[in-house]
């Protein structure tokens, strides 16, 4: 099974950039795509970003603007850049596979976008 951790999370204030990674515990690009998605305060988790196994970048519409997923094969980590970060951003970030598997979800890590 593989284990994702996500990492990178913190208190930033607006207009200011963070970079989130996950990593797994074993090669994962030559069976999966790896995505990100967000929980916010009464919202439902919520897929944001997805790179494919071939490296092909996707990003919901309503971050593409601002957010861009990378990844760096050999380390088996996946990035998120986020930029000019809105109090709206402020919410547990995670990685999963895309579609999601039930079993890989981590502990998350959480991003605070305040004044």
């Amino acid at each position: 099974q593989v284990q994702l951790v996500e990492s990178g999370g913190g208190m930033v204030r607006p207009g200011e950039s963070l970079t989130l990674s996950c990593t797994a515990s074993r090669p994962v690009f030559s069976a999966y795509g790896l995505g990100w998605y967000r929980q916010r305060s009464g919202i439902h988790r919520q897929w944001i970003a997805t790179i494919t196994q071939g490296g092909t970048t996707n990003v919901i519409n309503s971050l593409e603007d601002r957010f861009v997923i990378s990844r760096d094969v050999a380390k088996n980590t996946i990035y998120l850049q986020m930029n000019n970060l809105k109090p709206e951003d402020t919410a547990r970030y995670f990685c999963n596979t895309v579609p999601f598997n039930k079993d890989y979800w981590g502990q998350g890590t959480q991003v605070n976008v305040s004044s």
